[in-house]
């Protein structure tokens, strides 16, 4: 399939998107409006650590800003942000400035495919009006569209984007015919057509939401767990004995998907008169876990306070271990409520990127050399060096006596250094 990529959008799906195709012999228009990112990438750095250096210099992979060069594509996949907005809606506003962009250099006969998740409906009805719009040209006449959702997993160096299962999708039988022949062309693990954009759209919120409410009934076992004084991980690891039981783990449950999704199928059913109890259930017990957190550390030093105020690290302010994406992260949640209580807070985290955590939640890193001796200590993300450090890490930053929150449980329990006290999900 002799087909030339652009991909608009280069952040964790975008970027190793492009660069597959360019490894496969595509030539590949790879565009961004971030200037900065589009400097870093053509030295052969990428800040998100999902592509090597070697790759970001195939041979016809070109970096731009420039909406022009565009024009040099034929087949043009769009992998920008969706997120909500303060008030928890979707916000499609890069959806669509991506949209006018492609318009402004669509050419007849060529394709654009939507990867970014939206809701049923929004490839169709908000994204072709504006490529019609700006092109001046008509749709499924002048030029097609495709909807493949993405499935790439930050952080995850097992499953990437040539070895996942692509959902394929396009607006007529020779669209999809088109559009499952290119990505075939590089994804070995191979595709799955369905039978339309729109089951295609929702295949993808569904898949996030499934998981949200999942996690979201652990975590409500880990409240109930708590106030009977039984160990979540202990119930969550007898009850996992049986062979259909399902292995969600509690947690803090952030990021640009499954914090983020559920409010695109909520918003698609409340339009069309259906109020979805559940999804917005396990959106409300998710989001309240880091107040929960910062309530449990803020009682137990309280108990046991000396006078003064009392001092708290946090160790993890990125949505998932082992990656420095901190968009929708609910540990900003733990943060900024233990600040009402009083605390001084101090965040640590070897990937986050401090000078964007200040931009974005008006927070700052302290490395662990200049750590105060604290009250409390929360474990709020898996990180690799907070897993190897364990509790000769934990107990150097901790006061005597000091009280621990583990919140991914990544503690032994058997090794709980004398005088401290461990409280986790």
């Amino acid at each position: 399939m002799n087909r030339r990529i652009s991909v608009i959008g280069l952040g964790y799906v975008g970027l190793p998107v492009a660069t597959t195709f360019a490894r496969e012999g595509h030539p590949v228009v790879a565009f961004d409006i971030d200037e900065r990112r589009i400097a870093e990438l053509s030295t052969g750095h990428d800040r998100t650590g999902e592509v090597e250096s070697a790759a970001l210099k195939a041979p016809g992979l070109a970096f731009t800003t420039r909406p022009q060069d565009l024009k040099a594509a034929d087949f043009h996949i769009v992998t920008v942000p969706t997120p909500i907005d303060a008030s928890k809606q979707p916000d499609l506003e890069p959806l669509k400035k991506a949209s006018a962009t492609i318009g402004s250099a669509l050419k007849v006969g060529d394709i654009v495919v939507f990867e970014s998740t939206v809701y049923p409906g929004v490839t169709e009805d908000i994204c072709v009006p504006v490529l019609e719009k700006t092109s001046g040209l008509k749709w499924r006449t002048d030029f097609h569209v495709g909807y493949s959702p993405e499935r790439i997993n930050p952080g995850d160096k097992e499953r990437r984007f040539d070895n996942i299962l692509k959902i394929v999708s396009g607006d007529t039988p020779e669209t999809l015919q088109v559009v499952d022949e290119v990505y075939r062309s590089v994804v070995k693990a191979g595709t799955h057509r369905a039978p339309s954009i729109r089951v295609a759209e929702f295949a993808k919120v569904l898949e996030n939401t499934q998981r949200d409410i999942n996690i979201a009934l652990v975590n409500e076992v880990a409240l109930i767990c708590d106030r009977l004084k039984v160990d979540t991980q202990d119930v969550l690891k007898a009850a996992g004995t049986k062979w259909n039981f399902l292995p969600f783990k509690p947690g803090l449950v952030g990021g640009h998907c499954i914090g983020v999704d559920p409010f695109y199928i909520a918003h698609k059913a409340e339009e069309v008169g259906y109020h979805p109890h559940v999804i917005h259930s396990g959106r409300r017990v998710n989001d309240s876990m880091g107040l929960h957190v910062a309530d449990t550390v803020a009682r137990a030093v309280m108990r046991r306070s000396a006078g003064g105020r009392p001092v708290a690290t946090v160790l993890g302010v990125t949505f998932k271990e082992n990656v420095p994406d901190i968009r929708n992260t609910r540990v900003v949640d733990i943060a900024h409520e233990l600040r009402d209580f009083g605390f001084e807070v101090q965040l640590h985290d070897p990937m986050a990127d401090s000078d964007l955590l200040h931009e974005e939640y008006g927070l700052a890193l302290t490395p662990l050399e200049r750590m105060k001796p604290a009250d409390a200590v929360v474990v709020a993300v898996a990180h690799r060096l907070y897993r190897d450090g364990s509790w000769r890490l934990v107990q150097n930053l901790l006061k005597p006596n000091g009280f621990v929150a583990d919140v991914p449980a990544l503690l032994d329990r058997a090794g709980i250094p004398a005088g401290v006290t461990l409280w986790r999900l």
